[in-house]
């Protein structure tokens, strides 16, 4: 695409005003199909919405091949700072993925890219050899912003939020990577901030447009296994650094990275390769822990499956931990309240290598997945997710129920088609904020068990009850220059 369509002009209305107008219209709004236009592989500019990309080193070089298939082929590279294997139930190894020129996808018009590593994501920038490139995300936006339509945000956590902000600020609609930030009060913030400018939003939550998550929520509310008291959710990540342990010494900051940027609005600490590129996940500074990588996808299905609230109750046991590192294993468990004619349920998430409890109506060698249901009439198993979900016990010959829940297309599809239609998402900021909390609430259960056992939390004041030190823990001191 050339310059003069990068700025395409519809009788003196911008190119970015004409989408924001579409969303806004709603269903009065229809785009002209391509081939009434056109002819057969004639694509109008109205077709194609402009999106940013930021943060295109691992996660984000991935996102972006979803959108749009790119000019020249990227190649795959391992992803630095793994520590250990991945092993079942946990999803495919993260891997810094290759081109797929198989099936050609043009969903979106890549027009701009960023990322703080020039020699990181140089592979993906050659990928796609018309957009423009940055280093500086806010220079993106002041210079694009009246020629991109949607950004989608695959940075560390830490960045999440402020990045976010600043562009639904802007009226640009928000791809953003699970999860939503790395606090629940960005995490309220953002959901907040996108029903002010009416943007479209969706976390990066790929499970929740498939039909397995959909299923399970279709048998579970069916009654299928009667009413769930228990349900198990484990993972054996964390597969980078994670512990009791220290921090890698200082390094040189090497010329092709801009670290200021990369801290953003994190407490100013001396650079080291072993954090900056995935080994950031496992520190309280930048990550989330395997909640909040994994915790997206496997906590999914049951809050939307079993109509799950904010959690009453909340305690964690861990393994020992520090001021820089958050604990190699955990075992979390929430206590829901009672919903309509839903019993109360308990949830229990384990990680780092704790396994849950063996539901006795496994056969045996059947390997407990990602996510177990107990129910009063049998077991509902899947993996990471929501794929493949099985009936383990109950009813014989079981071949499901009649499907009455829409199926959308996959995550990235069904956020392009709601800007364009001036719809929601299926996982926008009101559905994906009230996951993101119920995760980030075991890191307040974290650094609290020594003090308090069992966190009873306020859903309605953002607010742990019964330890009021706790409540300094929803959000953090912005480093100097940075604010949400």
């Amino acid at each position: 695409m050339n310059n003069k369509d990068r700025t395409f002009k519809t009788k003196g209305i911008s190119r970015r005003d004409f989408i924001g107008k579409a969303a806004i219209a709603g269903a009065a709004f229809t785009i002209i199909p391509r081939h009434v236009l056109g002819g057969k592989g004639y694509t109008a500019p109205s077709d194609l919405i402009n999106v940013a990309g930021i943060g295109m080193g691992n996660q984000g070089a991935t996102d972006i091949q979803q959108l749009c298939t790119p000019d020249v082929l990227i190649p795959g590279q391992p992803i630095p700072n793994l520590t250990m294997k991945i092993g079942p139930g946990s999803g495919p190894p993260p891997t810094m993925a290759a081109t797929n020129l198989s099936e050609p996808i043009k969903l979106a018009n890549v027009y701009a890219l960023c990322d703080v590593d020039s020699k990181y994501a140089a592979r993906v920038f050659n990928g796609y050899p018309k957009a423009r490139v940055y280093y500086d995300w806010r220079e993106l936006l002041e210079k694009e912003k009246s020629n991109i339509d949607a950004v989608l945000i695959a940075t560390p956590d830490h960045l999440h939020a402020t990045i976010a902000a600043a562009f639904m600020r802007e009226k640009k609609h928000v791809y953003l990577e699970k999860p939503m930030a790395k606090t629940i009060y960005e995490t309220r913030y953002l959901r907040d901030l996108a029903k002010q400018y009416n943007v479209v939003t969706q976390m990066g939550n790929q499970g929740h447009a498939t039909d397995g998550t959909r299923k399970t929520v279709e048998w579970i509310r069916s009654g299928v296994i009667g009413n769930v008291r228990e349900v198990y959710l484990s993972t054996d990540r964390p597969v980078w650094p994670q512990g009791d342990m220290e921090r890698p010494a200082g390094e040189y900051v090497p010329s092709n990275l801009k670290y200021d940027l990369w801290l953003g609005p994190a407490p100013e600490k001396p650079y080291s390769s072993k954090i900056t590129h995935f080994g950031w996940r496992g520190l309280w500074d930048y990550g989330t822990g395997a909640l909040g990588d994994m915790g997206a996808h496997i906590f999914d299905a049951p809050i939307w499956a079993l109509d799950l609230g904010l959690p009453v109750k909340i305690q964690a046991s861990t393994t020992n931990f520090n001021d820089e590192y958050m604990p190699l294993s955990e075992y979390v468990t929430y206590e829901f309240a009672a919903r309509g004619k839903m019993p109360a349920v308990k949830v229990c998430w384990s990680d780092g290598g704790i396994k849950p409890p063996r539901p006795a109506q496994l056969k045996p060698g059947q390997p407990v997945r990602a996510a177990v249901y107990v129910g009063d009439k049998g077991v509902i198993m899947h993996d990471t997710h929501g794929a493949e979900p099985i009936f383990v016990s109950g009813e014989k010959n079981f071949t499901g129920v009649d499907p009455y829940l829409p199926r959308t297309k996959n995550i990235f599809a069904d956020w392009i088609d709601a800007i364009k239609n001036g719809t929601k998402a299926c996982n926008d900021f009101e559905v994906a904020g009230k996951l993101t909390e119920i995760l980030l609430l075991a890191n307040i259960a974290v650094k609290m068990r020594d003090v308090q056992d069992v966190l009873e939390y306020d859903a309605a004041n953002m607010k742990i009850s019964n330890v009021p030190e706790a409540n300094n823990l929803f959000h953090y001191e912005y480093r100097n220059g940075w604010k949400l």
